[in-house]
């Protein structure tokens, strides 16, 4: 992996985390990136913005690896990401070019962090001065941000934001009309442009249509009732691969269950909604999945909240690199196959890797998937044999023993 950003006649260190997983041909930033540092730098050069404005009241949005944070980072910046992969990598970044020491996880000095749930109800003291902002894949989430800007930035706010050119479509350009005020783009450059978009502080505000609600049954035919904040995958309906793993699932109440990268939780619910007396650990790397989980336990069965746990973290490296976590008997695995806007399969295999290392002897890992992804090659070099409980001509769910 390529980890030298040199660029403007600095030169930063930077990865992806985690690195050991990532492929030799990824990087921790992008043109967009580039473009944005660019620009910035020229509006403090040009004194369009001066360097004692930009100090605390420069926010970053969705900085995939951390390249922005670290690069401003002397702008003290207020930096807001819905990734625990993210954040995990800025702290990386950070110490690895001697910005800050480690505080912890989620603290880091001087970029003050904050996640997609906090900023729902964020009150700066003053309007941004600088909003950067990377173009997230989901649109939800460009949009609930856009309205959280909206509440807080002044007629004198920069709002710049970047992207690959073919990510910046009408539909993105509408989202800031509408939002913000007039829109305008760069030329695009290394296959990158950029958003300039000038805030309208006379245009409506709109209320946030998230979290969205919508209903779908579970495995007993009994009705769940699902909101979903605006980064959730499969947000508008319950995708299909859950929908075939809820056909096949089996829990006890004796069994301990982690429903990893949880989405809206929906697997994890309907193993309490068969074993009322189960445990459901609830992981995923999104800070909005974890809270439209959360309250979806509350909605479906507040009596049991007592019985969940919910946790950010990389796959199930807060389990394993936690002394009481509990013994672990089944793990519910319906793997993305994308980071960002790259496809890999790397995130799966840290999965199977981790519930393997995870589960007590005996215990099962449950993996619903595309045919074509092979998973099943994957599963028999880690765990020796693999059973299938289901498949058609799109879908595969394998279930594996720990031996």
């Amino acid at each position: 992996m390529n980890t030298e950003f040199i660029f403007a006649d600095r030169n930063l260190s930077l990865i992806r985390y985690p690195e050991k997983h990532q492929h030799v041909s990824l990087q921790a930033w992008d043109s967009a990136d580039e473009l944005l540092i660019d620009h910035v730098e020229s509006l403090l050069n040009d004194n369009v913005v001066s360097t004692d404005t930009a100090k605390s009241q420069l926010m970053i949005f969705n900085d995939d690896f951390g390249a922005l944070g670290c690069w401003f980072e002397h702008l003290n910046p207020l930096w807001v990401s819905d990734s625990y992969i993210s954040r995990r990598s800025l702290l990386e970044n950070l110490g690895r070019n001697a910005i800050s020491a480690e505080t912890s996880v989620t603290e880091t000095a001087p970029v003050n962090t904050m996640t997609s749930v906090d900023s729902l109800t964020f009150s700066p003291q003053a309007a941004p001065a600088i909003v950067v902002l990377k173009v997230p894949r989901a649109l939800a989430l460009l949009e609930q941000q856009l309205i959280d800007l909206k509440r807080y930035i002044s007629a004198d706010t920069q709002v710049i934001a970047g992207g690959k050119a073919k990510a910046i479509t009408k539909s993105v350009l509408a989202l800031f009309e509408k939002y913000i005020g007039p829109t305008t783009t760069s030329l695009a450059k290394k296959k990158s442009r950029l958003v300039f978009s000038r805030p309208d502080l006379t245009l409506p505000s709109y209320p946030s249509p998230y979290p969205t609600r919508w209903e779908c049954k579970g495995t007993t035919g009994a009705k769940m009732t699902l909101d979903n904040e605006a980064n959730v995958f499969s947000r508008q309906s319950l995708d299909i691969g859950a929908r075939i793993m809820m056909k096949h699932m089996t829990v006890s109440s004796n069994d301990t269950v982690v429903d990893v990268g949880c989405g809206n939780g929906v697997l994890g619910i309907n193993a309490l909604t068969l074993a009322p007396d189960c445990k459901v650990i609830f992981t995923d790397e999104s800070y909005m999945a974890l809270e439209s989980a959360r309250l979806n336990v509350l909605t479906n069965h507040p009596d049991k909240i007592d019985q969940c746990t919910f946790i950010a973290t990389n796959c199930l490296e807060g389990l394993l690199n936690e002394p009481n976590t509990p013994a672990v008997t089944k793990v519910l695995c319906n793997p993305p196959f994308h980071q960002q806007n790259v496809i890999t399969d790397h995130i799966a295999w840290q999965m199977f890797t981790d519930s393997r290392d995870l589960l007590v002897r005996g215990g099962h890992l449950v993996v619903v998937g595309n045919r074509h992804l092979d998973y099943h090659i994957k599963l028999k070099k880690l765990f020796g044999g693999v059973d299938i409980l289901s498949n058609d001509k799109k879908f595969v769910i394998f279930s594996v023993a720990k031996q």
